[in-house]
């Protein structure tokens, strides 16, 4: 495990200063190690009672403020009694009795009357608080906050722990997003900070330990391949490395090889954390945001960037613009779950596209798309929940089902690029026996209505792809979406073309 603080130096130095702030990070990177661990830190320097709690509980019962209250001071005594303090610095039992939307607050001041020590409390999972229950308890720390330079006693420090943002606690307990007013219970927070996910040398100092507790080494290659695909996302580096010693029980040096047949089976079998992040899929704020992305489309509504804001907190997609997903773990998994209605309606059998000498036949599986697309294509366009994505959708799953079998796929997409680029990886084995690998680049257009034909652009976007993949011919789709399109029947003409570098390359319209 790396040492929690240093990855959040600022957090300690705004405690110091006696503030009130928010850390939130999306699930499974470390939020809760990291305040038990400073928690624990603070408390044993001797002049701080640091409590950490979760507020988890509290959140089944909605609006009920009363119940909530009772509940979160429940957690509270419950951390308290476990840290092993001496009685001194331990809250009142019981707590006063006060009335309902009072109890929290009273009860905190009443803890801080006694205890010797300046009092910092750590609110873990606090999104999980709804609607009444939230603006509640967020007023009442916000009237402790301002009467204690008038010596009321309070928390010293208060820190709100979550999946989000202040901005959208506001939201969550049914307000806009807006400018937060003078009197909101949203405006003690002094700062926002986020836990960042691994960088590549902690991802080795991390992977280094266990080779230290077993003897077991990743190699460099592994090690950049897991950041490559993880981006440093703390659940997924741990779950590579479990997978691959655990699971699959590799026993010797850990490569690239193991790496790459880890992240097929962590995808293959949709882990809780990947499974939960599939489910927001279809949340009406992330499928604003992550439909223009795998279309390849501009962001034009102002208020869409609320939006953004929320899929960044959940970590969806990257931190900075322009907006893409967040990992090539998640970008392969948020394809396979849209694109499973597809994968239904596929009856090819993978094996027949395998060529005698051992390479896949790509030529033949867009000769079967084409007839797939004519037969089922306009159904599964109107039953796509991703409507403006939904040829891209398709494609990627009826790929994916006769590929995977034996090779993979890479896939690039991100707002504003008007495309989705596309590698086929095939294993097979040469006249040697040796292990070769067969590449295979496509490159995905939409013709939309109103808009000029996407084939010059395409080809140009093309040859750039192939140019950093060094590939001397790859292919080119384009989708019909304008209303003169041919009929379905007729879909599917294939064509040769020249790209601006002198290329040949494939055309299919569908």
């Amino acid at each position: 495990m790396l040492p929690p603080t240093p990855r959040l130096p600022e957090a300690r130095a705004l405690i110091e200063m006696d503030r009130y702030f928010v850390l939130h990070a999306p699930r499974q990177t470390g939020k809760t190690t990291m305040l038990r661990t400073l928690a624990s830190d603070l408390a044993a320097e001797g002049d701080i009672a640091a409590l950490s709690f979760s507020c988890e509980r509290a959140g089944t019962v909605g609006d009920d403020i009363g119940a909530a209250e009772t509940i979160l001071l429940k957690s509270l005594r419950r951390a308290a009694d476990l840290s092993g303090w001496p009685e001194e610095l331990l809250p009142p039992n019981p707590w006063p009795q006060n009335p309902v939307r009072t109890q929290f607050g009273e009860a905190l001041s009443a803890w801080c009357r006694r205890c010797p020590r300046r009092v910092v409390l750590f609110l873990d999972e606090i999104d999980a608080l709804q609607g009444e229950s939230l603006i509640s308890i967020l007023s009442q720390l916000r009237d402790g906050h301002n009467i204690r330079p008038d010596g009321h006693p309070f928390p010293a420090s208060v820190v709100l722990c979550g999946l989000r943002d202040v901005r959208d606690y506001k939201v969550a307990s049914g307000g806009t997003p807006g400018r937060f007013s003078p009197i909101s219970p949203f405006n003690i927070i002094a700062d926002s900070l986020r836990l960042g996910d691994f960088t590549a040398d902690q991802i080795a100092q991390l992977y280094d330990q266990h080779t230290q507790a077993t003897g077991q080494e990743f190699t460099k290659d592994a090690v950049d391949q897991v950041f490559e695909l993880t981006q440093g996302q703390p659940w997924l580096v741990n779950a590579f490395a479990h997978e691959i010693t655990f699971k699959m029980g590799v026993t010797g040096t850990i490569g690239d090889r193991q790496v790459e047949d880890a992240k097929e089976r962590l995808i293959r079998a949709r882990a809780t954390h990947l499974d939960s992040l599939a489910a927001r899929l279809h949340e009406p704020r992330v499928k604003r945001v992550m439909e223009p992305i795998v279309a390849g489309g501009p962001y034009t509504d102002r208020s869409n960037s609320d939006d953004l804001s929320y899929a960044r907190d959940l970590g969806l997609i990257t931190q900075k613009p322009p907006p893409q997903v967040a990992n090539p773990i998640y970008r392969e998994v948020i394809l396979r779950v849209l694109g499973d209605l597809t994968e239904q309606n596929i009856h090819a059998d993978p094996h027949s596209f395998v060529l005698p000498d051992g390479r896949f036949d790509l030529p033949r599986l867009l000769e079967e798309f084409v007839v797939f697309w004519r037969e089922h294509g306009e159904v599964l366009i109107q039953q796509e929940g991703y409507h403006e994505a939904a040829c891209q959708i398709i494609l990627m799953a009826f790929l994916h089902r006769l590929v995977n079998g034996g090779g993979y796929l890479d896939r690039e997409y991100a707002a504003g690029t008007k495309r989705l680029d596309v590698l086929v990886r095939w294993p097979y084995s040469g006249p040697d026996g040796g292990r070769l690998m067969q590449r295979e680049a496509m490159e995905l257009k939409v013709w939309r209505p109103g808009a000029d034909d996407p084939k010059p652009e395409g080809l140009a976007q093309l040859d750039r792809y192939l140019d950093r993949l060094t590939l001397t011919t790859g292919a080119l789709v384009i989708f019909d979406r304008r209303p003169e399109a041919s009929p379905w029947k007729e879909r599917g003409g294939f064509e040769q073309a020249t790209t601006p570098s002198g290329r040949q390359v494939t055309v299919l319209r569908v």
